[in-house]
């Protein structure tokens, strides 16, 4: 068995995410040591294993589990009848898959029924399905699977899984049994969180792999590089008119965006497509943290942040909440501030960047039944004061980013320059500065935290106001 590579349901994430990825896993490069995992992936490795064992806890109480320490001992338990088996290990010798359910159940008719903790409350993940699916193969029985979601609630996944179980299992032993990785393009979204970027995106630089590029995805590279369009080089060259349109790149205005981007890459400069359009009015910037991470499963807008004229930082206002039994109260105190608003400023403009905000004010508007409430009317209305700065960035320019994010934008000395206190902070961050806000007893450290968050909060809306008065330049088109 140890000369085997066997395919395991936890290659389902790699797998998903790029078939590179998942033969680097298998297979790891020469002197390359996996480091420790981020914070945020940190925390929800932690909070998995509470969940697991919360699990375990709660199937105690009922029936009698014994964990197993193999797969012959795992059988062993099978046939004797154990009533919950944990950690059992399941393999198919022939197929060349090695499977741990975290619980095997054992159903009135004596089949077993393969349940796993997953701390996700999106049930209907692919990574989810396939591994719950390949355990399912290995019992070989008719059985759903079951997931214990996050809040404790129950979900059977059973046939529906099987088309994209079986897609995993017959590419696996491919991948597997290649001397090579596979081929790969680049994503920007993808690879920027792979532990193995500095090792592929090197190679990508070098071959000037179009896919580097903001707008150019695996889907529509194929259709360039048969045109004759194979690098960066190429495409900076080409003339977006005799380009043919292909999948995702479409029209003359997609393909004159493509070769500027190209451009962009080599000379680190922005390119202004279209006059800048800017609303009118009293500006007030607005952010929201989000702790997804909650017992129920709701997540909870803990902070809605703004900065107001004229825009120093005692003009920073929030509304804060420690815990989602406080929801609802942060998001009355929310509406009772965006009166005040309303009031004292009859030409607002409420900017945000992205659609992050104006979703959350539906969803909370709508978990309330709030959505004829007047302040939320005029939220959401026609004559919204909300104002999407990101809009205006993407209509009128081309900028030399692999990614149009507001800290991509904010950060580039060419364009906005302007940098976070705290340059390790991010949406990440916050939710695992958040979390030891809430688990930390001491009430000095707390409230520091708490500041730190408020902090990176400044940050971000102080950010979408810089990113204000530099397309303000722009207004008039030159």
């Amino acid at each position: 068995m140890a000369d085997i590579i066997y395919i395991k349901p936890s290659d389902s994430r790699s797998w998903l995410h790029c078939r590179r990825r998942v033969w680097y896993d298998n297979f790891p490069p020469e002197g390359f040591e996996v480091g420790e995992p981020d914070p945020f992936d940190a925390l929800i490795m932690k909070m998995g294993i509470n969940h697991e064992w919360g699990i375990k806890r709660d199937l105690e109480k009922k029936f009698q589990v014994i964990e197993a320490v193999s797969n012959e001992h795992t059988l062993g338990l099978m046939k004797a009848g154990a009533e919950v088996i944990y950690q059992g290990e399941l393999v198919d010798k022939v197929a060349g898959i090695i499977g741990k359910p975290d619980f095997l159940i054992k159903q009135p008719n004596g089949e077993y029924q393969a349940a796993d903790a997953k701390l996700s409350r999106k049930e209907d993940k692919k990574e989810i399905q396939i591994q719950l699916g390949v355990y399912r193969k290995l019992l070989g029985n008719m059985l759903p699977a079951m997931v214990f979601i996050g809040d404790k609630s129950t979900v059977e996944i059973g046939m529906e899984a099987d088309e994209e179980t079986d897609k995993f299992l017959a590419d696996m032993p491919l991948i597997l049994a290649s001397k090579n990785p596979p081929e790969a393009r680049y994503g920007e979204s993808k690879c920027k969180v792979c532990p193995y970027t500095g090792i592929c995106k090197p190679e990508f630089k070098a071959r000037e792999e179009l896919t580097l590029l903001y707008g150019i995805d695996a889907r529509s590279a194929p259709g360039l590089e048969a045109q004759g369009i194979q690098n960066i080089t190429a495409m900076s060259k080409a003339n977006p008119e005799y380009i043919d349109d292909v999948p995702w790149l479409k029209g003359f205005e997609k393909k004159q965006r493509a070769v500027l981007q190209a451009q962009a890459y080599f000379t680190n400069k922005y390119y202004q497509i279209a006059p800048v359009s800017l609303p009118e009015g009293t500006w007030v910037h607005f952010d929201i943290e989000v702790n997804p991470l909650t017992d129920s499963g709701e997540e909870h807008v803990y902070l809605w942040g703004f900065l107001k004229p004229p825009y120093k930082g005692g003009d920073f206002e929030y509304v804060w909440t420690d815990h989602e039994d406080d929801d609802k109260q942060g998001w009355l105190e929310f509406l009772e501030l965006m009166e005040k608003y309303k009031t004292n400023y009859p030409d607002l403009v409420l900017c945000h960047f992205s659609n992050y905000e104006v979703v959350n004010i539906k969803r909370y508007a709508k978990r309330y039944e709030m959505e004829n409430h007047p302040i939320v009317g005029w939220l959401l209305g026609k004559n919204t004061p909300l104002f999407d700065i990101k809009n205006p960035v993407m209509e009128s320019f081309v900028l030399p980013l692999a990614g149009y994010g507001l800290k991509q934008i904010c950060k580039h000395e060419g364009l906005v320059n302007f940098q976070w206190s705290d340059g390790d902070s991010g949406s990440q961050w916050s939710v695992v500065q958040f979390a030891k806000y809430l688990a930390e007893p001491i009430n000095g450290r707390r409230e520091q935290i708490k500041n730190d968050i408020l902090g990176y909060n400044f940050d971000d809306v102080m950010a979408t106001r810089r990113l204000e008065e530099w397309l303000q330049k722009f207004k008039i088109f030159d």
